[in-house]
């Protein structure tokens, strides 16, 4: 069992329930577990003894998209794809990621899995929870060979091949849900709890207007008995709530799922952002999580808050959707996002948004010995070099964390007490290789006609 031993200049840890910063101690890593935090220097196989640094429980990012978002990069900002300036779901991300299943070769998907996974890592996240089409076993291949804690979300489908048309009115069909669900369980049966563990899936119903009841119901089911998370999107556009209230006798998606039993705390709800006071009111009371990303939203024009969730008592925590991987970045997003939305500047405190990438995301997953430093849990954590300039003069880490510190400050990512990235670099692979590869992949897709179809100015 191998030991590494950490110095802080700042350390999150919790005391009675409550996040603390202590000034100036060690962490000491045996193996795959923090075995103690301390004052003094312990010996240990490595030292890692670097002033000024803020060692933080390993981030926890529970909803990104690697694979469809890559696609989109470049592509989609100031408005392009948005066909009757709808949403580019039905328009780009889920037509053209179909598209790529088909189209590259399994090293070339393998090579768009390793370039997200990059970016997660030297964002800061040591967990990720990623859905995907459930053609694209890559990403949990890369996950395994690159070191991260990965929930893998394959997606199910009552009807794949949902897509917009020129006006962006969405168009469903296909009947995958069977089909789906079987090449899930083959894939829980492949993957969950390999690499130690770090390997594990996740329930994944695409979304309310994608689902239909019965395989909805069947999910919900297979998710409990084996005792797996359960995520999906829920009520992400306009659209979304007038189709599911014309076909399902007026109710919303919160109403929806709820009618169906999944409204519940096993669910982590991605998005939220067309739910009503009265769904968000129904979500608290049923214990549901809200995922917030509120970039992939601001850069359409439209407000995802952090603040309003939470005001509603929902446990809210924030992911990237994809949009850049860049998970500080989404943090500042959530603050100032909130503080514009709600006119005030006390909403979405600081403590509050790095609490929702450490403990209530792993409380959501009930995983009590992820997000915390503390003896005895898993050895995931994230440091940050708070000695640039744009952090100097330091008073408050946590608030300088989340105002004025950006993904180029992530020092070290650890998971499982294997140092992944130091001093900002990836040290297991080689970075410029697989940017190389995962970018001229995507490009394929790119230089398809229907993509270039689909990129078109609105």
């Amino acid at each position: 069992m191998t030991t590494t031993a950490l110095f802080g200049s700042w350390i999150l840890t919790r005391r009675d329930g409550a996040a603390r910063i202590e000034r100036d101690r060690w962490v000491l890593i045996e193996g795959d577990r923090i075995a103690a935090i301390t004052a003094d220097r312990p010996a240990a196989d490595t030292t890692c003894d670097r002033p000024g640094r803020l060692v933080l429980p390993g981030l926890m990012n529970l909803h990104n998209h690697c694979f469809s978002e890559a696609i989109a990069r470049s592509h989609t900002e100031d408005g392009r794809g948005r066909k009757g300036g709808r949403s580019i779901v039905y328009t780009v991300l889920l037509p053209l990621s179909k598209t790529a299943l088909t189209v590259l070769s399994p090293g070339e998907r393998l090579a768009v899995a390793r370039l997200g996974i990059l970016q997660l890592l030297k964002g800061g996240a040591t967990t990720v929870m990623e859905p995907f089409r459930n053609g694209l076993p890559e990403m949990f291949a890369a996950a395994e060979e690159m070191g991260l804690r990965f929930y893998g979300a394959p997606y199910l489908f009552s009807t794949a091949d949902a897509k917009a048309g020129p006006d962006g009115r969405v168009a469903y069909a296909g009947d995958d849900g069977a089909a789906d669900l079987a090449a899930w369980n083959a894939l829980h049966a492949r993957w969950e709890g390999r690499a130690n563990g770090r390997i594990r899936l996740a329930m994944s119903p695409h979304a309310t207007d994608t689902c239909g009841p019965d395989l909805l119901r069947a999910c919900a089911a297979r998710a409990r008995e084996l005792g797996v998370p359960i995520t999906t999107h829920l009520a992400q556009s306009d659209d979304e709530v007038a189709t599911i209230r014309a076909r399902y006798d007026g109710r919303s998606p919160a109403e929806y799922l709820d009618w169906l039993g999944l409204l519940a705390p096993d669910l982590l709800a991605a998005h939220c952002i067309a739910s009503s006071d009265d769904d968000l009111r129904l979500m608290a009371a049923r214990g549901a999580t809200v995922l917030n990303c509120p970039r992939v939203f601001a850069r359409a024009g439209r407000t995802a808050a952090f603040g309003r969730f939470a005001a509603h008592g929902i446990r809210t925590l924030v992911g990237t959707d994809g949009y850049n991987m860049d998970l500080l970045g989404e943090l500042n997003a959530a603050s100032l996002i909130s503080k514009i939305a709600a006119g005030r500047a006390e909403v979405a405190d600081s403590a509050a948004l790095v609490d929702a990438v450490t403990g209530q995301a792993a409380a959501a997953i009930r995983r009590p010995d992820l997000g915390v430093l503390a003896p005895g849990a898993r050895a995931d954590l994230t440091v940050v070099d708070m000695t640039h300039p744009h952090l100097q003069p330091l008073h408050d880490p946590l608030r300088a964390l989340i105002a004025l510190a950006n993904r180029a400050d992530i020092a070290q990512v650890i998971v499982d007490g294997r140092i992944l990235v130091d001093e900002g670099r990836y040290l297991a692979g080689d970075e410029a290789a697989i940017t190389r590869e995962g970018a001229a992949a995507i490009e394929r897709i790119w230089d398809l006609p229907e993509a270039r179809a689909a990129f078109e100015e609105a």
